[in-house]
Order: structure tokens, then sequence, then C-alpha cells
């Protein structure tokens, strides 16, 4: 976060809708790949110059052109002067920490949204912006990475000759990238949902420090997730009941389904963290209990030695007339006595149950 204010802190006293990258820089170049398709034909193609997108913007086909890296601005304000876009919308693509909105600007929505992956090398969440325009014929998708993304459901679909997606429109496109987003979180929480199983059965059975450092670092990426999904709730309901002539009505029901499941992925992210704050206290309290059980046995060691301490004492001064000096069978009396003590008192403590 500290790193994110700073790099906003370039902006000041810029005029509003200036071009700043704000995020992880990158040396890869951008990769542009336009997928154009209607009922009968499906054209995919990669392009080296962002100057190659001019043909597509008006063009009758559907046409999906995704743009991967954002870390250079001049290739974004060529596809910002080719297309129209309003300024503030460039400045929003290029400030990877944006929450996720939508903005109607008439001839297009803009919609900005988090693309989630799980790392299993590093067992870490990745996340990475994504933001779609949708015009009436076609998406311009913007991918803050070139790692790679979670659209490979929607390409395999687009590339079947029978699929409904060849059939719909741009509306329905948009539909399909929102949803492929969304389905994703469901694979992030089912990670998630495995992890909170073995921290809790570490709970249960020997908790450790690593066990507190991994419970902080799940309350964390929960925290995160809520961050991403929350506002992507009034994203969906937005789309779904706002009345922009570019969402058809019978692509207004399949995002209906979008929303519901959005409120599941925010109703699992809760039902989550209520659990990792229970499994929190239990950690707390477990260790409480071990230092409590490890007291417990000092305090009875202690207590059983008080009056063997003070008979060594009282027989360890060196008084010269002491008549239990003298007695023959002194030291075997002493010892008997001192162990009738202990044996006494351990009885005692068994009966009050306090060992």
């Amino acid at each position: 976060m500290r790193k994110v204010l700073k790099e906003r802190a370039k902006k000041s006293g810029l005029p509003p809708g200036t071009p700043v990258f704000i995020g992880e820089k990158r040396t890869e170049a951008a990769k542009i790949t336009v997928i154009e398709y209607d009922g009968t034909r499906l054209q995919e193609s990669v392009l080296e110059d962002v100057s190659e997108c001019i043909p597509y913007k008006d063009s009758t086909a559907v046409r999906w052109i995704n743009i991967e890296g954002l870390s250079r601005p001049d290739v974004l304000e060529k596809i910002s002067g080719c297309f129209g876009l309003h300024p503030l919308v460039m400045e929003d693509i290029l400030n990877t920490d944006q929450r996720p909105k939508i903005e109607d600007y008439g001839e297009y929505i803009y919609v900005v949204l988090k693309m989630i992956h799980y790392q299993n090398a590093k067992s870490e969440i990745v996340t990475e912006q994504i933001s779609l325009i949708l015009w009436k014929n076609h998406i311009i998708s913007f991918q803050e990475g070139i790692e790679g993304d979670v659209f490979n459901s929607v390409r395999e679909r687009l590339r079947n000759e029978k699929s409904r997606m060849r059939k719909a429109g741009a509306d329905y496109l948009a539909y399909s990238l929102l949803d492929a987003i969304v389905d994703t979180y469901f694979i992030i929480l089912e990670k998630l949902g495995e992890n909170i199983e073995v921290i809790e059965e570490e709970l249960v059975s020997h908790p450790t420090p690593q066990t507190l450092q991994a419970l902080h670092q799940l309350k964390r990426e929960m925290i995160f997730l809520r961050r991403s999904v929350w506002p992507l709730r009034e994203v969906i309901s937005a789309l779904e009941r706002g009345e922009s002539a570019l969402i058809r009505d019978t692509t207004r029901t399949y995002i209906r389904d979008v929303y519901d499941h959005t409120i599941q992925v925010i109703d699992a992210i809760e039902t989550y963290r209520d659990i990792l704050s229970g499994m929190l206290d239990i950690y707390l309290s477990s260790i409480s209990n071990r230092i409590n059980e490890v007291m417990k046995i000092l305090t009875i060691i202690a207590t059983i030695f008080m009056p063997l301490t003070f008979l060594a004492g009282v027989y360890g001064m060196n008084f010269k007339y002491m008549p239990e000096l003298e007695w023959h069978w002194g030291y075997p009396l002493v010892l008997l006595f001192m162990l009738m003590i202990g044996i006494i008192m351990m009885v005692f403590f068994r009966k009050k149950r306090w060992i």
C-alpha cells in the first residue's frame, strides 16, 4: 500500500487524464491479439504494432482485441486515439490499483475488475487488473501482465463452430469474460479452504508459531479477496440493471447468473473470515492452556518441595545443641518423614483433581 501511494504521489499536480503508469514495471513489449468471428468464420491473429488495430475499428463482425502489458503508455495512447477513448479511461487503465467499477460513456462501457491466480509453487495469490471496454460489435481488454489469463475456456468456446457465443454479440462475449473471472474465484476459495483445513488439524494436534504465521497470511488473503469481490457485486448489478443499449435483454439474464455467483463468492469469503477469526481465538486459547498446564506442574512441584525445603533448612542450621543431631536413626527418619509428606500431598492433589 505504501508503494502504491508513493507512485500515486507522482501524479500530484498533473492535469486529469494524464496517462501515468502505476504498478509493477515490466520490460516485455505489449502483446496484442485479435479474435474476429461471426456465425460462419473465426480469425485469430497476433499484431506486431498497435496501428494494425485500426482496420478492426469499423469491422461488422464481432472482435475481441486483447492487449497484455501496460508498462508503455505510448502504446495505449495510440489505442486511445484510434478508438476515441476518454482520457480518464486511459488514466484508469494505467492505474493498476483501481477498485472494481463500471462507467457508461454512452458509446462504450468501461469495466475494471481483478483477475486472480493461485501459484501452487509459492502458495500465494497473484492478482492482475483487467480493464474491459465494450462497444456494439467489439471488446478491448487490457491486462496488466503477460503471464497468461483465465480466458482459455472462452477462446475454446469461440473456436467451436456450434458454440452459442459464435452467434451472439459482443455483449455476450463480455459476459463470458466476466463469468470466467468470477469462476476463477471459486478455484481460489477451494485452495484457501484446503489450507484452512490443514491449519485446523495443526491447531488441534500441535500449534506452533508457524501456525500463527499461516493464520495471519490467510487473513490477509481474505481481506484482499474481500476488497476485490465486494465492489464487483456493484459492477455486475449495474450491468444487469443498467439501461445501456449495448447490452441486450437476453444477455442480462446470463449476467444475473454471474451476479449470483458473485454473491456466493462473497458469502464464502465472509464464512472463511469468521472461521479464521475463530481459529485465531482457538490458537491463543491453546497456547494459553499449554502455558497453564506447564505452570500447574511447576506449581505442584514447588508446593511439594516447600515443606521438604523447610525441613532441610531447619536441620541445616549449625547450632551445637540440637537433640535430633545425636540420634542414631535421625537421618533416615527425616528422609522417611519427608517422603511421607510428599506422598500425602500427591494423594491430596489427586483427590482434589488438581493433577
